[in-house]
């Protein structure tokens, strides 16, 4: 069983600048709360005298690396961390002062839920603290969310799970239902922060000891909005063009070819990844996504592998752009796949629905989007991740309607026909210039489009 942090403990693994906020003064209330819960004011007093609090959450403002930040520390041995009126207001003055001074909000949560002794009351504070998570979101601030031991019921549906990112300490039991409200034959090894990072709800598990640093690198990245495009990153591959359609294809296909990864290492000094798709699953052999500095600033990106897109790797993706359009960070896209997967499982998941989510997400971004095609772009699947107006190709890359092969087949040519049929579809980066697909081929120099407006 991981550790059990108290507030301050917890606050000490990402800061040592932190500054209490007054507490908000306490509503009118008869004894023993709202409900007259015989012997709650006796287990609010024992619980102050226990661990110095006087609420189950500390807020206040510090420094995490180098950014500004307001901080949200849930005080477990106060009740279970358990959320009640009072706990409300501290959340929401927390919110309020981050709307303020124009800061991202940090919430480190250990909670139990609701507050039995306050009813219905405690349960409505959940409605507050959404409403407030949303102001926040509304504002372009971001929030992250770091989960402790435990992280259920209403903590977990709100601080938690609403948070732009969702941070993990290893081992902590994470779920909306508690240990003492489950199934008997509920399997315990699915409320653990290591089954909501394979359900793609939580995007990392970060051990104590690189705590700080993780949470320093994700609230830098996502402080430090732009109104420029990306620039587009250079080729890494090829810088001849091909002769043929079929050739185009041959080269995009080739093994050896510079993939997703050895791009974003190229344009990235630094970057962070999402986990997930905030919807039951992840496709991190098919879709990247993160945020990475480039020339010191920010830029959020979502890269296809060379592999067939699952949906959750379609989900993920527009997760991303939505994220990046509400935090005012442009958007890098890589495409490279055969195509979305077709596979009875990606039907049962939803493939359809998830492109179709990702095309809506890329229409209606404010944030400017740029695109490079750095291997096969297959059909809608891949053109679901390019940016209109602002798509750019590699020399050892292509694009089209389906696969040359595919087409053929629903032509009902013989197999001898694929090549010629390449060459029909003008798949190649420089036809794929002449149609108007594409802006321009990278070069060896990065290029910079024109700016968003």
């Amino acid at each position: 069983m991981p550790e059990r942090l108290s507030a301050r403990e917890a606050l000490a693994l990402v800061t040592d600048d932190f500054t209490r906020l007054p507490g908000p003064p306490a509503g009118e209330s008869g004894p023993d709360g709202p409900l007259a819960w015989t012997g709650y004011d006796a287990s609010r007093a024992r619980a102050t005298a226990r661990t110095g609090e006087e609420e189950s959450v500390v807020v206040g403002h510090g420094t995490v690396g180098s950014t500004p930040a307001v901080l949200i520390a849930f005080e477990f041995g106060f009740l279970g961390g358990s959320l009640g009126e009072r706990t409300g207001d501290r959340l929401e003055a927390a919110h309020t002062y981050a709307r303020t001074h124009r800061l991202p909000v940090l919430s480190l949560v250990a909670t139990g839920g609701s507050r039995m002794q306050e009813g219905m009351l405690a349960l409505t504070q959940l409605q507050r603290v959404a409403r407030q998570s949303a102001l926040t979101r509304a504002a372009g601030l971001a929030q992250l969310a770091v989960l402790r031991d435990p992280t259920t019921g209403g903590g977990w549906a709100t601080l938690g799970a609403g948070a732009d990112v969702v941070l993990a300490l290893p081992g902590a039991q994470v779920g909306f239902a508690g240990s003492r409200v489950r199934p008997p034959d509920a399997d315990p090894a699915a409320y653990t922060a290591e089954a909501q990072v394979a359900a793609g709800t939580v995007d990392a598990v970060v051990p104590p000891g690189e705590l700080r640093a993780a949470v320093a690198l994700w609230l830098g990245l996502l402080t430090a909005p732009s109104a420029e495009p990306a620039p587009v990153p250079r080729a890494l591959g090829a810088a001849d063009l091909p002769a043929t359609g079929w050739d185009a294809v041959r080269r995009a296909r080739d093994p050896e070819r510079p993939r997703a990864r050895a791009y974003l290492d190229a344009y990235f000094t630094r970057r962070a990844e999402l986990g997930g798709d905030r919807g039951g699953g992840r496709d991190p052999g098919g879709m990247l996504c993160g945020f990475g500095s480039h020339d010191g600033r920010t830029i959020a990106y979502a890269v296809q592998t060379g592999t067939a897109t699952r949906p959750a790797g379609y989900r993920s993706a527009a997760r991303l752009i939505r994220l990046a359009d509400a935090l005012s960070v442009p958007v890098l896209t890589l495409v490279d796949t055969p195509g979305a997967a077709n596979d009875a499982e990606a039907e049962r998941q939803g493939v359809g629905a998830a492109i179709a989510d990702l095309f809506t997400a890329v229409a209606t971004a404010r944030t400017p989007l740029t695109t490079l095609v750095i291997g096969e772009g297959g059909s809608g699947g891949a053109l679901a991740l390019a940016a209109p107006d602002n798509t750019w190709a590699t020399p050892d890359s292509y694009f089209s309607v389906i696969a040359p092969e595919l087409a053929a087949a629903i032509l009902k040519r013989p197999a001898d026909q694929v090549r010629a049929t390449a060459d029909q579809l003008r798949v190649r980066p420089q036809d794929l210039v002449a149609l108007g697909v594409v802006r321009g081929i990278a070069g060896e120099r990065t290029v910079s489009p024109p700016p968003h407006g």
